[in-house]
């Protein structure tokens, strides 16, 4: 089967839709007469958001380059148990819904740095915004720009990397387009109709694939020879024999360090978690996080699936249908496997004229909903919590809002600028992980403590968030040989025993002058909460007894 090149059809999809995007971005967020934007209106979209705008904008926030192509080259080294980050990223939302939102709602926070700032002290919140800033900017941006230029490159291009500069300058030019103008109401409301391209694009793509693993063709056929010929690419719970371990380390995932993983994301991140708090309420954001949290139940249908597709393809197993080339497109010189083609080669081999362009534009809109995500967030904390307190206490609603597009512009362009410096990594989504996980166990165990801890003070704070990065270097240690999810489960604990001791030995008082006071009343949620929370409990419990 010869690849079927980037045709005319397909660009004027790709077209229609980046001026679809700009158009809808730039019409939501178009000023009232009379009107001036204020902060509230650029950074929380006027706190106007329905729960289904919410859900939407979370997943498009969360689903980029790295997740599509990074989780279906995992899909292709590892197999289904990569999903584990999707389906347990669902119970950990209704966590987030119960017992965090109603906190930081109740605040009426901006940013995440600003809660630190309310329970700790101002160092502390400033240490973290730039600490923030610089993981968005040198680490998230970076990555989702050249991830997402290389795959479009490889699709639209022949992925020798002549298309990759252009990628990189189309990408950020559509999602600055709208997102500097028009703030988070410019990338709240595009992002449904990027979530509901992505699915629908995401969909396509496995039905098409699945429909020519075997020569005879049919989707089911597909499908019952992916479970017959590589039945071991569907164990959720892998065991110490599999090459994997060390990245999901068997049960440790359930009860380990991935809950450090999904909490510190789902839960004190701020590019996801400023959406939720523009909703118009709290029952109304946490109607939004259910509905995020069934959307995540379907995400590795439409990403790790296909990577398991194209690990049949490549091994070309009895019974599989014979694509030739196959093998050189993922083996380098040296033998090793390129897991991360896998996604890009899916859409330039199977799809039509006309869906190729459906499906690189659901691509594309995946990777431009999270820069605008990201730009917009990083604009939040540098305004907010930098610029207003130490430059410009008095800024007035147009100063505000302009110097969050300046720096919005600024961090793109840095990210522009660095992205084609990254080499090349074998699973790109297990790198971010990895590298996020040196720190997100510290700043997870300082939001627990001080959320549900009274006595949590704020030397306990500082010297606990200093440590678990030492700690964290620690048990990377080679001799240790313990897996990344383990080590940051490990970190967690020792850290949260750090926080306490500091905290008893330093806090005469039974509680911290500044402990935050809940109620059982904060923590009542909706029926339409509860009855959609026991469902994705239902669900995840049985996609684990069916595939453990």
């Amino acid at each position: 089967m010869e690849h079927m090149e980037f045709s005319l059809i397909d660009t004027i999809v790709f077209v229609a839709y980046a001026l679809a995007i700009v158009g809808l971005g730039l019409w939501v967020s178009r000023e009232k007469e009379g009107h001036q934007k204020n902060a509230e209106d650029y950074f929380l979209a006027s706190k106007a958001l329905p729960w289904w705008a919410i859900g939407a904008s979370l997943i498009a926030a969360n689903i980029s380059a790295e997740q599509i192509i990074g989780m279906s080259g995992s899909g292709f080294a590892v197999g289904l148990a990569i999903a584990s980050y999707e389906w347990m990223a669902a119970v950990t939302l209704i966590i987030v819904g119960k017992y965090f939102l109603p906190i930081f709602i109740e605040k009426e926070l901006f940013t995440i740095p600003e809660f630190i700032e309310y329970r700790f002290n101002t160092t502390l919140k400033t240490i973290l915004a730039v600490f923030w800033i610089a993981l968005f900017v040198f680490v998230n941006l970076t990555t989702v720009m050249y991830l997402g230029a290389r795959a479009l490159d490889t699709i639209m291009g022949t992925g020798d990397g002549s298309l990759l500069i252009y990628a990189l300058i189309g990408l950020a030019f559509i999602a600055a387009a709208y997102s500097l103008y028009g703030g988070l109401s410019a990338v709240a409301w595009t992002d449904v109709l990027q979530v509901a391209l992505l699915i629908v694009g995401g969909t396509v793509t496995t039905v098409v694939a699945l429909n020519h693993v075997t020569p005879d063709g049919g989707i089911l056929n597909g499908m019952a020879h992916l479970y017959d010929v590589a039945g071991d690419k569907f164990n959720m719970i892998l065991d110490k024999s599999n090459p994997e371990y060390n990245n999901l380390p068997g049960i440790g995932v359930l009860i380990g360090g991935l809950w450090v993983a999904n909490l510190y994301y789902w839960g004190f991140n701020q590019y996801i978690i400023q959406r939720t708090l523009a909703a118009k309420s709290l029952e109304e954001s946490q109607k939004g996080i259910i509905f995020a949290g069934f959307l995540k139940l379907i995400i590795p249908l439409i990403v790790v699936i296909p990577g398991i597709i194209v690990y049949v393809l490549y091994v070309q197993p009895e019974g599989t249908t014979i694509i030739p080339g196959v093998v050189d497109v993922f083996t380098n010189p040296d033998g090793s496997i390129v897991y991360d083609n896998a996604y890009p080669w899916l859409i330039k081999v199977f799809l039509a004229p006309g869906f190729k362009g459906l499906v690189v534009a659901a691509l594309a809109a995946a990777i431009v909903s999270s820069l605008a995500s990201m730009l917009n967030s990083v604009a939040t904390i540098f305004t907010m919590d930098i610029y207003r307190p130490y430059f410009n206490p008095n800024a007035t609603d147009k100063q505000t809002v302009n110097t969050g597009r300046i720096t919005a512009a600024v961090a793109l362009v840095i990210a522009v600028l660095m992205a084609p410096q990254l080499a090349n990594v074998p699973q790109v989504f297990q790198y971010i992980q990895e590298y996020t996980g040196l720190v997100s166990p510290g700043i997870l165990a300082v939001f627990i403590m001080g959320l549900f801890w009274k006595k949590t003070t704020t030397q306990g704070a500082i010297y606990g968030v200093l440590a678990s990065i030492v700690i964290a270097l620690l048990l990377k240690a080679p001799a240790l040989n313990l897996p990344f999810l383990d080590q940051m489960f490990y970190t967690l604990i020792i850290t949260i025993v750090i926080i306490a001791g500091v905290s008893l030995t330093t806090n005469p008082y039974d509680e911290d002058p500044k402990a935050i006071h809940t109620t059982a009343d904060m923590f009542k949620t909706s029926p339409a909460f509860n009855i959609g929370a026991y469902i994705i409990l239902i669900i995840v419990s049985v996609l684990y007894a069916a595939f453990w």
